[in-house]
């Protein structure tokens, strides 16, 4: 207000023009007209901000306000702003915008400022496909390795196999196994390959079920290959190990984002068990994760080869075992009994080399050459050929 009346008194005298005074003031001719005439008119008070004292029609009801804190409450502790506020929006048609959140949640003492960056990243193992063209320094696209956490309350951890693009960070599939393996992994490599096709490698860490690894922390021995390696190896797919942790850092990340945020929205949805964990994962957590997360290729191309033959490939990405049938034309394999059927093709099958199929399923299939010719449950008990037909 002095200044305006001090500015005022110079333009008066005929000393400043009006556009010099407007200027002077940090507004247009034109508003120093318009306070010059309430000045006038009403004095010192004309010069008042007149929206002072008035509600602003932008202002957030006051209960609504009332109910995003009763949200967190209740319902939603412990959860950081940024995933309470990604759920609202998603799930409860939430339009306010994050940092109005924010500052609402840090009134009313519910959080705390978050720590500064530059953690350790949680830990976990990682795999990898490349299936798409990355950067020009690319961190390969990763899948179907697991992360042991405290996944669903009431239960022992388990693991959770993740399978995702290192180029864009999609991730293909993810689920919850009691403990990852041979199986675990063929199981998730089968979900996406038959979705997406086969990528152009598959990266991940060095762990048992991928390499074979003569010394602690030495160079894997890829002329020994795992059941995974020869089913890449098979199918044409570049496999490659990781070195480091760094090496990995993406699939860390994901972990990590993982362990924040589904942990939280599983106990939410109150989920209990592996088979709604999983369900809820597919169906609800995953189409969330990828809109939020996943980023464009740097390059438009597709870097998958499409499946002819899902029958051929489920074949490959299973457990292949040798052995040669007993004189009482049966094959023993990991405790279980199994009993060749008569065949129409020869009397019997003793001292003929075989192979066994385990599926990711438990499963088993008996080969003789490329030619199946028994089908046997988890247990060992055979699967007849109706059988087979109705459950396809």
């Amino acid at each position: 207000m002095q200044k305006f009346r001090d500015v005022l008194s110079r333009w008066e005298a005929r000393r400043i023009s009006a556009l010099e005074a407007a200027e002077m003031l940090g507004m247009s001719e034109r508003s120093f007209r318009r306070y010059r005439g309430r000045y006038e008119e009403e004095g010192l008070d004309g010069l008042l901000d007149r929206r002072l004292g008035r509600t602003s029609a932008r202002a957030v009801p006051a209960d609504e306000i009332e109910w995003l804190l009763d949200q967190y409450r209740s319902r939603h502790m412990g959860w950081t702003v940024k995933h309470f506020h990604d759920y609202l929006r998603s799930q409860c048609g939430f339009k306010w915008g994050y940092t109005w959140t924010k500052t609402q949640l840090h009134t009313a003492g519910l959080v705390v400022r978050a720590p500064r960056r530059g953690g350790p990243p949680a830990q976990a193992d990682a795999t990898a496909l490349r299936g798409h063209d990355a950067a020009p320094e690319p961190a390969r696209a990763k899948a179907g390795d697991g992360s042991t956490h405290d996944w669903l309350q009431g239960l022992a951890p388990l693991d959770l196999i993740v399978t995702l693009d290192d180029a864009t960070s999609e991730v293909y599939s993810a689920f919850l196994v009691a403990e990852e393996g041979t199986a675990s992994t063929f199981r998730a490599l089968l979900q996406v390959f038959c979705e997406h096709g086969l990528p152009a490698a598959f990266y991940t860490d060095r762990g048992s079920h991928y390499f074979h690894t003569p010394e602690a922390g030495g160079k894997v021995d890829k002329t020994n290959p795992t059941q995974v390696g020869r089913a890449l190896r098979h199918l044409g797919i570049e496999h490659i190990a990781a070195y480091s942790p760094e090496a990995r850092g993406r699939s860390e990340r994901a972990f990590a984002t993982f362990q924040d945020r589904l942990v939280k929205e599983m106990k939410l949805a109150g989920i209990g068990n592996i088979a709604d964990a999983n369900r809820f994962i597919a169906k609800t957590y995953l189409p969330d994760h990828n809109a939020r997360f996943a980023v464009p290729a740097h390059l438009p191309d597709n870097g998958f080869t499409a499946v002819r033959d899902r029958v051929m490939l489920a074949e490959v990405l299973c457990v292949h075992e040798q052995r040669v049938v007993g004189r009482d034309n049966t094959v023993r394999y990991k405790n279980k009994t199994l009993q060749l059927p008569q065949s129409p093709l020869r009397h019997h099958y003793v001292k003929a080399r075989v192979t066994i199929h385990e599926y990711p399923d438990g499963t088993l299939s008996l080969f003789h050459g490329p030619g199946k010719i028994a089908s046997y449950g988890q247990t060992g008990n055979p699967i007849t050929p109706e059988v087979l037909k109705n459950a396809a």
